[in-house]
């Protein structure tokens, strides 16, 4: 820990030139978010406004952060999960950004709490939420704020489960843009994204063969769609477990076996949840595999899987890798736990890669820009981006992957607005 003149909370400071050579090598394959960053300082759309961002601290969203410090914002930083922060970003961001930041990897849950409240007490305009940390706080410890606040965007699915249930409940106190509803950022993010990084932190934290394994699937949005694909290609047996029977239906459809998961769990060799729901792994599913099942989470909090229920039937815990546990059972047989139920692809590997997040970022962005300038005329709910911004986006990223596309020519664009034949 390392406390500096610009209040903070840091690993090293010594990390800094490291961090900033990350988040120079992540904006080089982010050409969406520098192309905003140019229009942001020339027009500074939120000079004058706080932001406080609850956000894991890579070095994607670090490039996101000097975005919106480009255009005016005072920022300040923390992380959304305890174990994912990369400290070196996080030293660069207060070394030669001059932005607070306040995370630490592997931080206790009281650490990780009190770092919330840091960015809490930055009085914010504006929030940038990845799992709805941040507004729920505000809600329940801090509601003198929410009149300040001009409204927030949110980043996860998980996220936007939870403010759908504060709109549904009438409690959400200012507007809010689900960015995860953009068609660019979850079409994209969570399918590509989570597919890849997933597999990328199963590797690094068990280097373990995925072909010819059966992989168990839990949930078939998004992301398990993308988790799935990548285990697929990989040459893993797939299994979907699903409660939606659309979606259930669709993996079936796409050749994976679907059955719930009291029967996945006795032929399962890798288990990754990607529900945002609770215990959808629990204990009786935990002791019913077969001894040397690997088992972890894809989603935003840590109890997707019931790791605290199997307390009571562990003889022993093994530490046998950094991000790697091995549960021996008092029935004879061994669990093997990922990143202590946690996040997966952002504990054990860095999260997505910086071409991705190019996208969800500009979604970010964006959504701020559009609350900031619709202020006083949005209600508390939960807002979309307008599908324009999803098409600049895409077209965006095309130009610069230089791909060209056809245009409707003039008798097309007729033809296609008539009800004639």
């Amino acid at each position: 820990m390392q406390m500096l003149e610009l209040k903070c909370d840091i690993k090293d400071i010594n990390l800094a030139q490291q961090g900033k050579n990350q988040i120079d090598w992540a904006f080089k394959d982010m050409p969406v978010l520098k192309e905003i960053r140019e229009r942001f300082i020339k027009e500074q759309p939120f000079r004058g406004l706080k932001l406080s961002a609850c956000v894991h601290v890579t070095k994607e969203t670090a490039a996101l952060c000097t975005v919106m410090q480009a255009g005016g914002a005072d920022a300040v930083l923390v992380a959304s999960n305890p174990l994912s922060t990369q400290d070196d970003v996080a030293a660069a961001l207060v070394k030669y950004y001059n932005i607070p930041v306040f995370a630490i990897a592997g931080e206790t849950v009281e650490q990780y709490k009190s770092h919330i409240q840091e960015a809490i007490n930055h009085n914010p305009d504006i929030i940038i939420d990845d799992g709805c940390d941040m507004v729920s706080m505000i809600h329940d410890k801090r509601p003198d704020l929410i009149s300040k606040i001009i409204g927030s965007t949110e980043e996860t699915t998980t996220g936007i489960i939870r403010l759908q249930a504060m709109e549904r409940q009438g409690t959400l106190g200012f507007p809010a843009v689900g960015v995860n509803t953009s068609l660019t950022k979850h079409l994209y993010d969570n399918r590509y994204g989570t597919g890849q990084s997933s597999f990328d932190g199963l590797l690094r934290a068990a280097n373990i063969l995925v072909a010819g394994k059966t992989v168990v699937v839990s949930g078939y949005g998004w992301c398990g769609k993308g988790v799935a694909l990548r285990a697929k290609a990989l040459g893993a047996n797939v299994i979907v477990c699903e409660v939606d029977p659309l979606k259930a239906l669709e993996a079936a459809m796409e050749g994976y076996r679907v059955m719930p998961i009291s029967k996945a769990a006795l032929e399962g060799d890798i288990f990754l949840t990607v529900t945002g729901d609770k215990h959808v792994i629990d204990v009786e599913h935990l002791l019913s595999m077969k001894d040397g099942a690997f088992v972890g989470n894809v989603g935003h909090f840590d109890w997707e899987i019931n790791v605290n229920g199997l307390q009571s039937y562990v003889n022993e815990v093994k530490q046998i890798r950094p991000n790697l546990q091995e549960y021996v059972l008092n029935n004879g047989k061994s669990i093997y736990v990922l990143c202590e139920g946690r996040l997966v692809n952002l504990v054990a590997a860095e999260g997505h890669p910086a071409s991705v997040m190019d996208m969800s970022f500009a979604n970010q962005a964006l959504g701020i820009e559009f609350l900031v300038k619709n202020r006083g005329k949005l209600q508390n709910k939960l807002y979309t981006l307008p599908y324009e911004v999803d098409v600049k986006i895409a077209e965006l990223k095309l130009k610069s992957m230089g791909i060209e596309i056809d245009s409707l020519t003039a008798e097309q664009e007729e033809y296609l607005n008539s009800w004639k034949v």
